[in-house]
């Protein structure tokens, strides 16, 4: 684009003050390339998210019945005073929602539903078995689930061992462990004492009928209950006549078990009860999940399930010769199959530009990474075809090597060249320089951001001395001048499996910064982030939960107990500990905030309870917590919001009309530090925290470190909802770095500069770099060159994603990756490493 555009080609907003944004006014052009940038806080995602794309969404809800809206999962309306020249728009955000277990990529791209179609219509068919409806090739329908086990490919239950996992306990010791800890617990004991269980003796001495009874009996039997009484005082209270305190309800271990995992609406309890049980391939459809006529039926030699369980380069291929053979056929099941065949082939190819070729149709939606989700569907919108549409992205760059970077650009190219305007939020300098139009949001992050910097021609922001972006687009690479660290030792790995890792060497040098590169689905977090991480917890006796990250609340089926393989042949002997700090929230309510993750809430309880009026009233630093019922807000009990059901519409939150959005009670507020109430601080930001408690040393420290991370713009009881996964991870990093720990600690990170501006990158490099100083070992799996340019040695996967790769390509310092001829990482790297090199 080589000149500004007309008014009438612009999205022109006015007044926008969504989060920090400072009564912003910008234009954008329409029917181009838009890149959104600034530091990470500085309100990109305001902008283009929380003002345009939610007043889009606004506008068309206005069609829309109220009923009908509130099925939709609506953006709050946004705080601005009007767009004008704004066509509909779709978003294309990193989050998976509420995705269900059943949610794969060929249910997400709509694959699946040609590919049942396809063995409908075209698959060759059994002597005998007739022709069959598209459902019934479906797991997810009632005519195509496997009746044992209704689709999902595996049979869940539990064991003895599994509920009773000591059999020396006593039942009072707790060996029935599946049982819950609390009242009802206790209540199940009494219940077994009233009918003459011996609860004190070893589980494995009861009579194999009783075990069996209190484990797997489906009745549930209604018996009084005379708490801290023997069978014989209970037996004789009955005879009594003696009233019983209540009357209770049993239940068997495995009945509560399977009950708390399909019926409590608790996370943590669907997932304690799912720890107690174990799954194993069904044995009618041997994981295929479809019943047995809808597996008998085949194509290219292959049932559907097989057939899906391809990777998309493999069924692109296939299909292709398919298209040959079915060419000259004339007749109607030729025609047809020919449609359907040609219609998926485009649709994969796509896919493939977008180098998704790795990926299997049946592979669930919750086991992909956010950039997969994210170009997943891109390319679903790329294949529909709209024209004069507003495309908001959110990093789609995110997670990719600059290798697979390419062809994410030439997507957005085609979607633009199609007739459509791209709004994109990104860090990624190789997107930005993209850009035909560019705005830059800065100058910093919170309070200190929220202003146009700068709005119009990429170039024109070279002369912008405020952005933080320009350095990182104009100013020419500086090389490395600290010299790289050597090794203290060596921690040698083998016989590595997991995902596409097949018994893999690995040797990995101690006391130095390492990254782990390589193009995206080589096998980079498989390794880093799981293989490495469960390895190295079972040689240290840690545990560390290794789960990809689960937001769905519907029937998600319950681990399957497989985890990554592998032996340590030495070096361990110095790694002390292992900590792992990745991008999960550090909570998932309101309650959870900078303040109380870091610890440091803990210590200004304490400051406000030393203080003399707390100590006149008795107020201890329990008072001060908004988790605790003695000083917390009554009506919203510590939340500061209350929910308001509206008829039709979605349910708004609103500020509390008792405390005012404090959390607290009044006499609470009525305590003063420094002049500061409990509710003050928690509405400080970092920055302003650092003087507020300079006096203070654990809190000043605790504080800076924060700040040194780029986070200051965060306030102490900013809910953790509202943290992108960058600052959880930067938390957690600062919490870590508050620490002193004892001894030499194997830090993991994995894709740690997701969702960072380059400027954030550096802040957080400086604090890695200072784990490394200390004697650690810190290892990351990542993408960004100049991150990896900075470590001391860098371990390239490869060659391809998926089963191409998988493979170490090459190891040693960056100069010497860089050198590398078989390494696709080895050319991104060079401009970093020899900086004067084209």
């Amino acid at each position: 684009m080589s000149q500004t555009p007309s008014p009438h080609e612009m999205i022109r907003v006015r007044g926008a003050r969504e989060h920090n944004l400072e009564n912003v006014d910008v234009d954008l052009p329409r029917d181009r390339l838009v890149v959104v940038t600034g530091v990470s806080g500085s309100g990109k995602s305001s902008l283009a998210f929380g003002t345009i794309y939610a007043e889009a969404q606004r506008r068309y809800l206005e069609s829309v019945s109220p009923y009908a809206r509130r099925l939709f999962d609506q953006m709050p309306v946004p705080v601005v005073a009007s767009i004008d020249g704004l066509p509909p728009a779709v978003a294309l955000q990193q989050q998976r929602g509420g995705s269900s277990s059943r949610s794969s990529v060929g249910s997400l791209t709509t694959l699946s539903n040609l590919l049942r179609m396809l063995y409908s219509r075209a698959g060759t068919y059994p002597p005998g078995l007739s022709r069959l409806e598209a459902e019934s090739f479906s797991p997810n329908t009632p005519m195509g689930a496997c009746p044992t086990c209704h689709g999902l490919g595996r049979i869940y239950d539990v064991t003895e061992k599994t509920l009773v996992p000591d059999d020396s306990l006593s039942i009072r010791d707790r060996a029935v462990a599946a049982w819950p800890t609390a009242w009802q617990g206790q209540n199940f004991r009494d219940i077994l004492i009233t009918r003459g269980v011996d609860v004190d003796r070893p589980w494995r001495d009861l009579p194999k009928k009783t075990r069996d009874w209190i484990l797997f009996t489906e009745d549930t039997p209604t018996e009084p209950v005379y708490p801290g009484r023997t069978h014989a005082q209970v037996l004789d209270a009955i005879e009594r006549g003696i009233p019983a305190d209540y009357n209770g309800t049993f239940s068997g271990a495995r009945r509560y078990v399977l009950h708390t995992f399909t019926q409590s609406q608790s996370e943590k309890m669907r997932r304690r009860a799912a720890s107690f049980m174990v799954s194993s391939p069904c044995p009618a459809c041997h994981g295929q999940r479809l019943n047995p006529d809808a597996l008998r039926v085949t194509f290219d030699g292959l049932n559907i399930a097989a057939f899906a369980n391809r990777p998309l380069e493999d069924i692109a291929s296939a299909l292709r010769i398919s298209a040959q053979t079915l060419a000259g056929g004339q007749d109607a099941t030729s025609v047809a199959a020919r449609g359907m065949v040609d219609a998926m082939i485009e649709r994969i190819g796509i896919l493939l530009d977008l180098g998704l070729g790795y990926l299997q149709l049946d592979r669930s939606v919750q086991t992909l990474s956010p950039g997969e989700y994210q170009r997943l569907r891109l390319g679903t919108q790329i294949r529909s075809n709209l024209f004069g549409v507003v495309y908001v992205l959110d990093e789609p760059s995110s997670g990719l090597h600059p290798a697979d970077t390419q062809a994410l650009l030439r997507a957005l190219d085609g979607l633009r060249d199609a007739g459509n305007s791209l709004i994109v939020v990104e860090h990624n300098p190789d997107v930005i320089r993209r850009a035909e139009w560019l705005v830059d949001v800065g100058p910093d992050a919170g309070e200190r951001g929220g202003r146009i910097l700068y709005s119009g021609l990429p170039d024109g922001l070279r002369n912008v001395e405020a952005s933080r972006t320009r350095p990182y687009l104009f100013d020419a690479v500086q090389p490395r001048t600290t010299p790289v660290r050597q090794p203290a030792g060596q921690l040698k790995l083998a016989d590595i499996c997991w995902n596409n890792l097949d018994h893999l060497s690995l040797t990995l040098p101690l006391g130095v910064l390492v990254s782990v590169t390589g193009v995206s689905g080589s096998g980079k977090s498989s390794l880093v982030g799981q293989a490495l991480v469960s390895i190295m917890a079972r040689a240290l006796g840690q545990n560390v939960e290794i789960d990809p990250e689960d937001d769905s609340t519907d029937d998600t089926p319950p681990p399957e107990h497989r985890e990554p393989t592998g032996t340590v042949l030495g070096g361990a002997g110095p790694v002390k500990r292992m900590v792992m700090i990745d991008q999960k929230p550090i909570g998932r309510t309101p309650r959870s905030n900078p303040a109380t993750y870091t610890g440091l809430f803990d210590t200004i309880r304490r400051l406000f309870a030393e203080t003399p009026e707390a100590k006149k009233r008795r107020f201890d630093a329990g008072w001060f917590s908004f988790n605790v019922a003695k000083g917390r807000c009554p009506r919203c009990e510590g939340v500061g919001t209350v929910d308001v059901e509206l008829l039709f519409l979605p349910t708004v939150q609103t500020p509390c009309p008792v405390c005012h959005g404090s959390r607290y009670k009044a006499e609470v507020l009525e305590i003063p530090w420094n002049g500061h109430s409990i509710a003050d601080v928690l509405g400080l930001s970092i920055d302003d925290a650092c003087d507020v408690f300079a006096d203070v040393p654990v809190l000043a420290r605790g504080f800076d470190t924060l700040r040194r991370g780029g986070l200051g713009y965060l306030r102490l009881g900013q809910s953790a909802t509202t943290l992108s996964g960058g600052e959880a991870q930067r938390i957690k990093l600062a919490t870590e770095l508050q620490k002193q720990r004892g001894g030499h600690v194997l830090y993991v990170l994995d894709e740690p500069t997701t969702g960072l501006h380059p400027a954030d990158v550096d802040r957080l490099m400086h604090q890695l770099q200072a784990l490394v100083d200390q004697g650690n070992t810190v290892v990351l799996a990542e993408h960004d060159m100049r991150v990896a340019a900075a470590s001391d040695w860098i371990i390239d996967l490869g060659p391809g994603a998926g089963r191409k790769g998988g493979t170490i390509v090459a190891a040693g310092t960056p100069t010497q990756v860089a050198a590398s001829e078989h390494s696709v990482t080895a050319p991104f790297l060079r401009r970093y490493t020899h900086p004067a090199a084209p």
